[in-house]
């Protein structure tokens, strides 16, 4: 458990910038207990969710809508259209541009994909990713430069990304992202570290990243943020959600 400071609330300055909370979060195709992923995601107020494991087959916009209706949010984009990574936002976000990316599939393996998508806070303009990579070691880091490219073909100053990587600190892929972006846990730890697995989480294989000039003012798991309860993380998926609050310069 890092420092227990408050994490900071979403803000609009008065030079345009602004305070944005992101909140990344696999979900596991809402197989679990609905009610509960909706309050944790309600509890932790976020602008963005940066979502990975989003329901894929029969139905999947209506299962995704209601969980973004129940957490006071509305789908921005992604889904089974970009192979489970999507996006939700709240109607703070002015939505300038979204697109979904199927990666390269390896015959054999699940197919992987980005939901991204360019949002204005007040003057600060921000480029957006949901990822979730590859079991395999040599695809997964083939996709961390996909997931850098992406960032940088945006046309934007300041990004977030996040999403479930398959892969704990230290590993090629995380490193990869780790020296081109700031990791939300190292940069400015917040709450808790481990996000896998809810009952007893031992690792760290899912994170915030965040360019160069934006700064992270906390991240990690919001354990004993108010709201949030030990019983609907548990309940909600299989996977801990990492919430960060950043501070994005105005455009």
């Amino acid at each position: 458990m890092a420092t227990t400071f408050t994490l900071p609330n979403s803000l609009t300055e008065a030079d345009g910038s602004a305070v944005v909370r992101v909140l990344s979060y696999n979900i596991r195709s809402m197989r679990d207990d609905t009610g509960a992923l909706a309050r944790v995601i309600g509890a932790c107020a976020p602008d963005l969710v940066l979502v990975q494991e989003a329901p894929r087959f029969f139905r999947w916009r209506k299962k995704l809508a209601r969980l973004a209706a129940a957490s006071d949010l509305v789908i921005l984009s992604g889904g089974a259209t970009a192979a489970g990574p999507a996006l939700l936002c709240s109607l703070r976000a002015t939505v300038e541009r979204t697109e979904d990316a199927l990666l390269p599939l390896t015959p054999g393996l699940h197919r992987r994909g980005f939901a991204t998508a360019v949002v204005r806070f007040g003057g600060a303009r921000l480029g957006v990713l949901s990822c979730h990579l590859s079991l395999r070691q040599d695809e997964r880091y083939d996709q961390g430069g996909m997931l850098l490219d992406r960032l940088a073909g945006m046309g934007v100053r300041h990004a977030v990304a996040g999403g479930d990587l398959n892969e704990r600190p230290g590993g090629p892929t995380f490193e990869r992202l780790a020296a081109r972006l700031q990791d939300g846990w190292v940069t400015a730890p917040w709450g808790g570290e481990y996000t896998w697995t809810p009952a007893d989480p031992y690792q760290r294989i899912d994170a915030i990243f965040a360019t160069r000039g934006v700064e992270v003012l906390g991240c990690g798991v919001p354990l004993g943020h108010p709201g949030v309860t030990r019983a609907d993380l548990r309940a909600a998926t299989d996977h801990l959600p990492v919430l960060a609050a950043l501070r994005v310069p105005a455009s």
